[in-house]
């Protein structure tokens, strides 16, 4: 991570010059547009930026959303927690190619300073159980011709584990908190879980 920050400090880079091309980020507009996707490890990444109304109060730039891929959890959705997450969700019929398994928040030097997990209805897909989305993020590899950003998120996630487990317990509970058959589609619940992250104190902590 910090020999990521440091190589971009050396070239007068911010981590998302490349992605965006030297452009100022359009509100809502993917990055790429297509989608970051590793066919090969069945990750799948993009990042976007909300209006300052839709986000009032916050210093966030923008965000990541990270996604699991059809093949890395199709097989694993009849286990004893693939089923009872499906009850806690309302039991969902939708077939969808990737599951939503995090977002991070960047402030303004391209630094992260949040993680969050957002409702089904806000990605359009759904979500897994929180044994499998942490044992999914706990293994991730990224290879999308983003070597910079695929650095920073791999490392951040494994610096963040601990936390990211504390997180999906705080969005299996918000779900728990609404009515399985309306909860994926209820727009009043839009972010889950939120948790900041202050990196230079977890640097000095580790």
């Amino acid at each position: 991570m910090l020999e990521t920050y440091a190589g971009l400090a050396e070239r007068g880079e911010h981590l998302l010059h490349r992605l965006l091309a030297g452009q100022t980020p359009r509100q809502w507009q993917h990055y790429p547009q297509e989608d970051a996707i590793d066919l090969r490890s069945g990750y799948q990444w993009f990042y976007h930026s909300h209006s300052p109304e839709d986000r009032p109060g916050s210093a966030e730039h923008g965000h990541f959303h990270l996604f699991a891929r059809r093949p890395l959890w199709s097989r694993r959705l009849h286990s004893h927690a693939g089923q009872a997450f499906a009850r806690l969700t309302g039991q969902p019929q939708r077939t969808v190619q990737t599951r939503h398994l995090l977002s991070i928040g960047l402030d303004a030097k391209g630094v992260p300073v949040s993680l969050f997990t957002v409702n089904s209805w806000v990605t359009g897909d759904l979500m897994l159980n929180a044994a499998l989305t942490e044992q999914l993020l706990a293994r991730i590899q990224l290879n999308t011709g983003h070597p910079d950003i695929e650095r920073m998120l791999t490392n951040l996630i494994r610096l963040c584990l601990p936390q990211i487990r504390l997180l999906l317990a705080a969005r299996d509970a918000a779900l728990a908190s609404r009515q399985p058959d309306t909860v994926l589609t209820d727009q009043t619940l839009e972010v889950l879980s939120h948790l900041p992250i202050d990196l230079d104190r977890q640097f000095l902590a580790g």
